[in-house]
């Protein structure tokens, strides 16, 4: 386990936005005055400052001497050291940590690569077209040093081998040249300590879905004699990490985000849960709590979506998932607010609340809120955990404050002033896995294998739902506003096709 064991953490003047240059430094004593230099006075985008987060892996040539003598005056500059030598990821690690900016660079501390190109680096998101920017030093570029033919071929067969299990289609996953919004960067575990750090983020960036770009850069390579550390053992070291994590989601630093991606993978599971609750649908539908929009992708297209969540990363999935659909609106909604969004009120006929009212202290309250978001004869769709009895180490891990029985859900259902049309059991057999995962073995999550063979027997699941003797996972309910809506032709009362009783 790292320690930091010396820092300058003096504040630096307030400014509108600032990007952070987080800097691995070991043992470049000859470079790092030099580049440092460069970095303090590159030009950045109007309206941003900087600040220079410089992580010392315990360089044993005087580099840190240095760094403390020249350096930690400097307000826009913050020192940090390891303990002992654990290479460049666990230096990225501690920076990314320390980082306070609303953007983040990476800057090796060698002379490879030209600060002046941070404003191009971070334009495409600057631009909000992207999370994160590559700059590719195979990409046709102004300048490019002509160095090693093996090591090339080697950069671009570990970029074919990320992008072929990856499905990017990146010229260079192995520059050091990135740029994120750091927010997103934050929330990226980060387990190589070595330069497996270059496919191990990649791999991330891509299964959590952000959107990409890559720009040329300049690149001023140097030589082994000139102080090159990588070689052909970090190139073997890198097949095995793209290998790892293309087997392994470790997306998330949160395991509540963690177990929501895992079941964003069930594909199955999550169409026949849309299309259990399809026929109750209208056209104008506000989702509470839409997380990654496992479901809401099911549910569409519809006149008038609106994707709601509390969570930031949640929020920003979204954005990115139905950018280019104009009938979708994603935006940040507290259900449980003591005052809502005023365009928000009465313009839906249908709310949809999928496993979200068991994380609210609220409920009451929440429950009261989606009926003003109705119009009069809208519909609202709950679903809910059942059975208190099934609370386990899995419930912990996910947050649920309560589990619910029929009784109960209906009760305060119709406290918040709807009428109950509709309550049933659902997805009875996954009762038998959360018992046995939960309360057997008191895991906090499922495996990956776990959750595809479920997955691909769905349609076994569905078929034999209706006749398990004991009550399902979830208990979905169907409550419907008071009053009297349109009744358009071929549709319900909301709008919705009706499609005929099924099972629950």
């Amino acid at each position: 386990m790292n320690q930091i064991v010396g820092q300058n953490d003096r504040v630096a003047c307030l400014v509108l936005k600032r990007v952070s240059i987080l800097v691995p430094v070991y043992n470049e004593r000859h470079t790092i005055r030099t580049l440092l230099d460069k970095v303090r006075e590159a030009p950045l985008p109007p309206g941003y400052d900087r600040e220079i987060v410089i992580v010392d892996d315990h360089s044993t040539d005087g580099t840190w001497e240095i760094l403390h003598r020249d350096f930690s005056g400097d307000p826009k500059v913050r020192l940090f050291r390891h303990e002992k030598n654990c290479g460049k990821g666990a230096a990225i690690r501690t920076a990314i940590r320390e980082a306070r900016g609303e953007l983040a660079i990476f800057q090796d501390a060698d002379l490879e690569y030209d600060p002046n190109e941070y404003s191009h680096l971070l334009e495409p998101i600057l631009n909000g077209h992207a999370d994160v920017v590559y700059g590719s030093r195979f990409a046709a570029s102004r300048v490019r040093r002509v160095l090693f033919f093996r090591h090339a071929v080697g950069n671009r067969i570990l970029t074919f081998l990320s992008n072929l299990l990856t499905d990017l289609n990146l010229s260079d996953m192995e520059t050091c040249y990135k740029a994120f919004r750091t927010d997103l960067l934050k929330s990226i575990p980060i387990r190589s300590n070595g330069f497996g750090l270059e496919p191990e983020i990649t791999a991330k960036v891509a299964k959590r879905g952000f959107r990409v770009y890559e720009i040329p850069i300049s690149y001023y390579g140097r030589t082994y004699q000139e102080g090159k550390k990588i070689t052909w053992k970090d190139g073997l070291r890198a097949l095995w990490v793209i290998l790892k994590y293309w087997l392994i989601d470790d997306l998330y630093r949160d395991n509540d985000l963690r177990i929501l991606h895992s079941l964003n993978q069930t594909h199955r599971f999550n169409a026949w849960l849309a299309g259990t609750i399809s026929p109750y649908l209208g056209e104008r539908i506000l989702e509470v709590g839409a997380g990654i929009g496992n479901i809401s992708i099911h549910l569409l297209p519809r006149e008038d979506y609106v994707c709601t969540d509390v969570e930031p990363l949640h929020i920003h999935s979204l954005g990115n998932l139905f950018s280019r659909r104009p009938n979708v609106e994603v935006r940040k909604l507290d259900i449980a607010a003591e005052v809502l969004d005023a365009d928000l009120e009465g313009r839906f006929d249908t709310v949809i609340c999928l496993n979200v009212l068991e994380h609210i202290q609220d409920q009451e309250n929440a429950l009261a809120n989606m009926n003003r978001l109705l119009a009069p004869g809208g519909r609202m769709i709950l679903l809910v955990p059942n059975a208190p009895s099934l609370s386990c180490s899995l419930d912990d891990a996910v947050r649920h404050i309560r589990r619910y029985r029929k009784n109960e859900i209906g009760g305060l259902i119709r406290d918040a002033g709807f009428d109950l049309e509709r309550v049933w059991y659902f997805n009875r057999f996954s009762v038998l896995g959360w018992i046995w995962n939960g309360k057997v073995l008191h895991r906090r999550t499922f495996s990956r294998l776990q959750l595809k063979i479920f997955d691909s027997l769905v349609w076994l699941w569905r078929l034999i739902d209706p006749w398990l003797p004991w009550p399902g996972q979830s208990i979905v309910s169907v409550a419907k506003k008071p009053g009297q809506a349109a009744v358009l032709p071929g549709h319900d009362s909301m709008g919705a096709t009706m499609a005929g009783p099924f099972s629950g």
